[in-house]
């Protein structure tokens, strides 16, 4: 979306999760393992989709992801504990793109997009994203 903020740029997150990187996550460089910010990046959309621990998608659907698509900006060493800003960039008629940030302190590591459509449950086609749903994420979509 044009004129939206960087995802490089901390304050225009409104959306937060952590997570805790663990020595597991490392490679044999000792850097946290490029498939690790996958997860990092699931964590973030499912705070995000789940906030307050409830479910905002609509009884009878979910979400699954069509796209991710990883920027990764600077390494990430193991102990760190990881803030993940996410935020709705779009949204479409049986989707929205979620923007993420994941910071180590003040820097930035990586940058994500992810597609994620809502579809029915048992006919696992996609469904419309109803207003109520738009209304609750609203609050941390770009302008």
């Amino acid at each position: 979306m044009s004129g939206a903020p960087s995802l490089t740029d901390r304050a225009s997150f409104l959306f937060w999760s952590q997570e805790q990187v663990r020595y597991g996550d490392t490679d044999r460089q000792g850097h946290v393992n490029n498939a690790v910010f996958a997860t990092f990046c699931e964590s973030g959309r499912v705070a995000l989709l789940h906030q307050d621990g409830g479910r905002i998608a609509p009884v009878g659907t979910e979400f699954v992801i069509a796209r991710l698509a990883i920027d990764f900006r600077a390494e990430l060493h193991w102990p760190a504990e990881v803030a993940i800003g996410s935020r709705v960039q779009r949204f479409g008629r049986h989707s929205l793109t979620i923007g993420q940030g994941l910071f180590h302190g003040e820097t930035c590591v990586a940058t994500a997009e992810s597609v994620v459509v809502l579809i029915g449950q048992q006919s696992r086609r996609p469904v419309a994203l109803p207003p109520a749903l738009h209304a609750s994420l609203v609050l941390f979509a770009d302008p």
